[in-house]
């Protein structure tokens, strides 16, 4: 690739509009921006889960692999018509995501964000994963884009959720469980 990134500023954006792919331009505000946008915020949020300390090697793989793809997946969704995020993406991630979470013991609570710093991380990838997936079906529903895109980040947020249990134990701060005991219903007599 050569030198494709001589001038940082444009210019060309101050009107609120960017350039696509493509070469067409649209309001920055789209629903097209906003969901590669997210992308990106997500792939820079797995960046701090790989920058914490004590990140498995294992998983450390597994999410520099997976930052590549969402790399692929905003190209896809920046450039009308593109397809980079095929099947076999989608499978790499489930069969990584099984072989985190066949081990880990079955799920009884809910689990609140935490768990140590490269958990909670995870625990913002997550959500933002989450968000990246509703804005790419809002798009979805406006223009036409590939099921592939959706069902990437459907699997990678479940993917994500397991490597925050697995995190949160590696760390030896454990998973921060849910207390749903903790609103108990005041008896009669407290309302004396």
């Amino acid at each position: 690739m050569g030198n494709r990134l001589s001038k940082i500023y444009t210019r060309t954006g101050d009107d609120g509009s960017t350039g696509l792919g493509d070469g067409s331009r649209v309001p920055k505000d789209s629903l097209r921006v906003a969901a590669y946008g997210t992308v990106d915020e997500l792939n820079s949020t797995i960046g701090m889960v790989l920058a914490c300390d004590g990140v498995p090697e294992d998983i450390a793989e597994a999410l520099t692999q997976t930052q590549h793809e969402l790399f692929d997946l905003g190209g896809e969704l920046c450039i009308p018509g593109m397809a980079m995020i095929d099947d076999q993406d989608i499978t790499r991630l489930e069969q990584v995501l099984d072989r985190f979470n066949d081990p880990l013991p079955p799920l009884k609570d809910f689990i609140l964000p935490g768990g140590g710093m490269a958990a909670s991380c995870c625990h913002l990838a997550r959500t933002v994963c989450r968000r990246a997936e509703r804005e790419v079906v809002a798009l979805g529903r406006e223009e036409s884009i590939r099921p592939q895109a959706s069902r990437y980040l459907n699997r990678l947020s479940d993917l994500l959720f397991v490597l925050c249990r697995v995190l949160a134990r590696a760390s030896g701060h454990g998973e921060v469980l849910w207390q749903h005991e903790r609103r108990r219903k005041p008896s009669a007599s407290s309302h004396d």
